[in-house]
């Protein structure tokens, strides 16, 4: 049987069809067995490996959809958050949630964020009470604060504090110690200081001046369980050392003592 060239060139077209067809099928057929990468570069398409997520970093900078940013340090000994414009680190506690998902809490038991089970981070801020989904904008250092600092430094933190809370009161606030502070303790009772000073901002900027007019000074007083107490125009903050960041109260503690 011989063929013309017109039809040997049809014939070769339709063979060439016939295997890339083939080809196709077979690579459909195998593509359950073959790496994710290389599936979707011989289907063209993604599948279930767009739902993956690389790792997030122990220690990583995210942006919320509504424009705020903040550090989350998983790599601490407890996970911590502190948000850019505000100087105070948060303590947070992991707690299971539906669907894979774990919440991370403050100390109020109040929901901060929540990672789901895919990786995703939702942010829960005053302004955002129902969440915010947050984005990983890269790698961060972390915010665990040192073991120690000199006799020195702590009086500069204090002193820092003290001049944002006199600021935020619009009238002088006095901060002392009520006994003598060691260096392994220098650390957390700077820091109950700064805590003190982002609640009085706080309540300034809700403009809440009538509640910080009852504080006249601020005692920082070390001892087993953190916690904050008004009474007589004296706002005492009990900070305790052997539980790291934790051993002292959150903003939003002092804010609801303040406000009984």
């Amino acid at each position: 049987m011989k063929f013309c060239k017109a039809e040997l060139a049809d014939l070769g077209a339709r063979a060439s069809l016939a295997i890339a067809a083939l080809m196709v099928m077979t690579a459909s057929a195998n593509a359950q067995q073959l790496p994710h990468s290389l599936r979707d570069a011989l289907l063209g398409h993604k599948g279930p490996a767009e739902a993956r997520r690389v790792a997030a970093p122990p220690v990583g900078r995210y942006v919320s959809e509504s424009g705020g940013a903040f550090i989350f340090d998983q790599a601490a000994p407890q996970p911590l958050m502190k948000f850019d414009n505000s100087a105070e680190v948060w303590v947070l506690s992991a707690q299971p949630a539906s669907r894979g998902d774990t919440i991370y809490r403050n100390d109020l038991g109040e929901p901060v964020l929540r990672v789901t089970k895919l990786g995703g981070i939702i942010l829960f801020t005053d302004d955002a009470p129902m969440g915010a989904a947050a984005a990983l904008s890269g790698r961060a250092s972390s915010i665990q604060p040192p073991a120690i600092m000199s006799f020195n430094v702590f009086v500069q933190r204090v002193r820092i504090a003290t001049a944002r809370a006199s600021r935020a009161a619009q009238r002088d606030i006095e901060f002392s110690t009520v006994e003598d502070v060691r260096p392994e303790t220098s650390v957390l009772a700077a820091d109950s200081a700064t805590v003190v000073a982002e609640a009085f901002e706080r309540m300034a900027r809700k403009g809440d001046r009538s509640i910080i007019a009852k504080v006249f000074r601020v005692l920082l007083a070390e001892g087993r369980k953190p916690s904050a107490a008004l009474k007589d125009g004296a706002l005492t903050i009990t900070y305790s050392p052997d539980q790291g960041l934790a051993g002292r109260p959150s903003s939003k503690r002092i804010i609801k003592v303040m406000n009984r």
